[in-house]
């Protein structure tokens, strides 16, 4: 904090002083809000819609408005906004970042805002990022908006075109930032003014803002069309770069030739992440592709394959930067740890890499239409976010997008104790602390959630575990179809859980276990249980009915057990979903779902005591990310609500971020202190120095980010 904003606050501290009295005021109503009856309190609806219409703006009835909905949250959903919430509602009105911890109750927030910016009939957007997320919060909180009369969309990956145009005539709509994106760039590709789905831009909450406008804007939305199809090229390509001498250093310099500084066909720079040809390299392609000069401009498109071939082999790794599944290489999301189906790399880049994994190379494509992030949330009038981490980013946000962070006290003192960074000599020693550290919380029963930056380095740590006979649980991109389950399930007493980047996981770790995904789990047992018997009767039946299609040469009936399946998955889908329904199925398992919640909920009181009295949730972070905020958001996982917890980061000087960015004076540093690898350094010189990488890479990202900006204004 700056001498200036010491004395006089900063811009978060002035906005919570001028917020308080308004809050204050929402908190006053709550007496003549608790007395009005159902039909009273929805009247309120039409009541405030009148007094905009009469020249009211919306600051006038906020508090009104803001009371309305707290008393309809509370009589919907059995959930109040508690004080620091409503603070929270006012920042995102006010065109501001709300940042709140994790576990504050930011899903509970929106629905404040999102009521009173919904009364202009403009319609309010609210984004999250994923499908499962929109589907949920539309339907949870969609309970709300339509008890006080208003509607509510979804737009999501398989909703068709003429129900995503209903979706977004409602006063609310729910839906993910590719979908938001993709329907504004169909828009502009269609003939018809009649076809296009969206109607404007009014107002925005964005759940998760630092992961949407800023991890995800580093490449552009992009509609492609068919291209040619040149994969004979890129495995050529690949096949040449197979037979290249590859150099790797930490960065080039620029002042000296490629060739003076190392000996090899090409150098791959780690700090820049770029391959260089070297002039043994260029002679050998020469003589390989026979031409007689590589820079010559015909040969420009060559070029482009083999330093494309050259990029995949020296600078993009399997199970670090994408994994290859039946047949086909997904892209790992370096933030969030996710797979990103249906993305590919641009440039070609992802084609070279098809080639050296030896699946099928897709033809090239053509961009048709395309849109960065940056501007597709820029056509907002008004654009409000929340997430637990976004100080780091404060100057992006403020110069890219107009917003402005204020960071909401949380409701109950935090009470987790970040201890200081333990750095080791090498690898090998960090990993040994880890275990160590692992084995003792694992012993008096304390939860551990250990952090990793790759899908390589949690399985190389799974291992060590397994050798140590400690049970545990692995999260990364191999297994992310388990993903709540396994997220849910970590702060049960002695649960080991390796997970790379929590970046908006969307679920909570609640000491003691999940309640929720506890009675899931029993209930699908159920429901399985029952799904075999009834098909053991329904199987004589089937072979009947089999026999005399044949016999009358009519098509064969499709097997029972298919239909049971998706049965049970829906049931599954809809035993905690909020919509509402008729279907008497839907209802039973609704109602067996609430009986089996009612059963787990004291025994994980019990665990949630016992795993308190342990010392909460410990959180190990193996390597610092490029990113400051990715590393607050592992953190973050621990202490929600006033709970317990402990966080401490395992360094060594061999991690890339150390190695690449920690400079000679932390080798020095290494040498002279003459440690052996077990030994612990704790010193204010390498924390610093590792700080100051982060902030130089978060700098160079946003330079990156900032470009791709610049390129999308000059087209447009």
């Amino acid at each position: 904090m700056s001498f200036m904003e010491k004395l006089f606050g900063n811009f978060s501290d002035k906005e919570l002083k001028r917020i308080k009295p308004i809050a204050n005021k929402v908190l006053e109503l709550e007496p003549e809000m608790q007395k009005l009856t159902d039909e009273e309190l929805q009247a309120k609806t039409p009541y405030l819609k009148e007094k905009l219409k009469n020249g009211a703006s919306l600051d006038d009835i906020l508090p009104e408005a803001f009371a309305v909905c707290r008393e309809a949250d509370w009589r919907v959903l059995g959930l109040k906004p508690y004080p620091v919430q409503i603070i929270g509602g006012i920042v995102l009105h006010r065109s501001c970042i709300a940042e709140m911890q994790t576990g504050e109750g930011k899903t509970l927030v929106a629905t404040m805002p999102v009521y009173l910016n919904a009364l202009t009939g403009e319609g309010v957007h609210v984004v999250t990022v994923n499908d499962y997320l929109a589907k949920r919060d539309s339907e949870w909180m969609g309970k709300v908006y339509r008890f006080l009369g208003l509607t509510v969309g979804l737009v999501i990956h398989d909703v068709q075109p003429q129900d995503r145009r209903k979706a977004y005539l409602a006063d609310v709509t729910y839906g993910t930032n590719n979908e938001f994106g993709f329907d504004y760039l169909r828009d502009n590709m269609v003939v018809y003014k009649a076809s296009m789905v969206q109607r404007g831009h009014a107002y925005a909450i964005v759940d998760e803002v630092d992961s949407i406008l800023i991890d995800e804007a580093r490449t552009p939305l992009i509609i492609s069309g068919k291209g040619e199809d040149s994969s004979v090229m890129y495995k050529r390509a690949d096949d040449f770069a197979k037979t290249l001498k590859k150099s790797v250093i930490v960065e080039l310099d620029d002042k000296v030739e490629a060739d003076e500084q190392v000996d090899g066909d090409y150098v791959v720079d780690e700090k820049h992440k770029t391959c260089t040809l070297t002039e043994s390299g260029v002679k050998k392609a020469e003589a390989w592709f026979n031409v007689e000069n590589l820079a010559d401009a015909d040969n420009m498109t060559l070029r482009h394959y083999i330093d494309g071939a050259i990029k995949a082999r020296g600078v993009m790794h399997r199970d670090t930067d994408y994994i290859v599944k039946d047949g086909e290489v997904i892209i790992v999301d370096e933030f969030t740890g996710r797979l990103m189906y249906g993305r590919r790399f641009n440039d070609g880049l992802h084609q070279a890499i098809e080639a050296k994994e030896g699946v099928t190379v897709a033809a090239e494509s053509k961009t048709l239409a395309s849109i960065t992030f940056q501007n597709y949330f820029r056509m907002y009038k008004k654009l409000g976010g929340m997430t637990g981490t976004a100080s780091t980013e404060a100057d992006e946000f403020s110069e890219i997008y107009g917003l402005q962070i204020v960071s909401i006290p949380t409701n109950k003192p935090r009470a987790r104790k970040d201890l200081p960074d333990s750095v080791y000599k090498t690898i090998n020693g960090k990993y040994n602390a880890v275990i160590e550290q692992v084995a003792e919380c694992h012993a008096k029963g304390q939860p551990v959630l250990v952090g990793t930056v790759s899908v390589e380095k949690s399985e190389a740590l799974s291992k060590l575990l397994k050798k140590r006979g400690i049970e545990h649980n692995v999260l990364n991109a191999k297994q992310h179809e388990r993903e709540a389950e396994i997220v849910a399930q970590a702060g049960k007493q002695g649960a080991v859980t390796i997970a790379t980047n929590m970046a908006g996981r969307g679920t909570d770790i609640m000491l003691g276990g999940n309640v929720t995904y506890m009675a899931k789990a029993t209930l699908r047992k159920e429901l399985t249980r029952q799904m075999n018997a009834d098909l053991e009767v329904l199987k004589d039946e089937y072979e009947h009915a089999k026999a005399r299609a044949k016999a009358q040469g009519l098509p064969i009936p499709p097997a029972p057990d298919t239909a049971y399946e998706a049965k049970v998955e829906m049931l599954m889908t809809e035993c905690d979903g909020h919509a509402d329904t008729q279907d008497a199925d839907i209802l039973a398992a609704r109602k067996r779902f609430d009986e089996l919640v009612a059963e787990y909920e004291p025994e994980v009181k019990r665990e949630a005591e016992a795993v308190r009295e342990a010392g909460g949730l410990f959180i190990i972070g193996t390597e610092r990310h490029e990113s400051r905020r990715i590393d607050n958001q592992l953190r973050g996982r621990a202490g929600r609500q006033g709970d317990p917890g402990a966080s401490r980061f395992f360094l060594s000087l061999e991690d890339d971020l150390m190695r690449i960015f920690g400079g000679e004076r932390v080798q020095g540093l290494m040498d002279t202190l003459g440690l052996d690898e077990d030994m612990p350094i704790e010193n204010k010189l390498i924390t610093n120095t590792i700080e100051s990488a982060q902030k130089k890479l978060e700098a160079s990202n946003f330079a990156i980010r900032k470009q791709v900006l610049q390129y999308d204004d000059v087209m447009n």
